[in-house]
């Protein structure tokens, strides 16, 4: 890895949204979008570029963090999907996409960067209730 692909990465220079829970490991992150309130962004704290380049170890643990999210969000939101993606194409450092989809929003079935369907109901997550939400069950798992 070259030092002007670090120096570049949005995701070492900023936090990448409204920080719910950080560990040394990693972060989990709430993206401002109004259409998908429940949008997490779980990031992780250096810089790497694919999910193989972590040992084993590292790897579970970052994973029990996104399940922990995911479980978070479809206890505080009840969505009909939860979406789970990393793609790192725009930004080549790890982090896992885990969003609340449900059947009325702008793009459902179809994916949030896709064709919008239709208007989409407007919704809200209790912010404080994910961040407690996360806590316990990140405590619980023993990340």
């Amino acid at each position: 890895m070259n030092k002007l692909t670090v120096a570049a990465c949005e995701l070492c220079d900023s936090v990448g949204g409204q920080a719910l829970w950080q560990d040394e490991l990693c972060r989990v992150v709430l993206v401002e979008d109004r259409d998908y309130p429940g949008f997490c962004r779980v990031i992780l704290n250096r810089h790497v570029s694919e999910m193989t380049d972590l040992d084993q170890t590292t790897r579970q643990r970052l994973m029990r963090v996104v399940f922990a999210a995911e479980q978070a969000l479809r206890q505080l939101m009840q969505p009909a999907k939860i979406n789970l993606a990393s793609l790192g194409n725009q930004v080549a450092h790890v982090h896992w996409h885990v969003i609340a989809r449900f059947a009325d929003d702008k793009h459902f079935p179809g994916s949030i960067w896709g064709e919008v369907r239709r208007e989409g109901v407007p919704r809200r997550v209790d912010r404080d209730a994910l961040r407690r939400a996360l806590q316990q069950l990140l405590q619980l798992e023993e990340v």
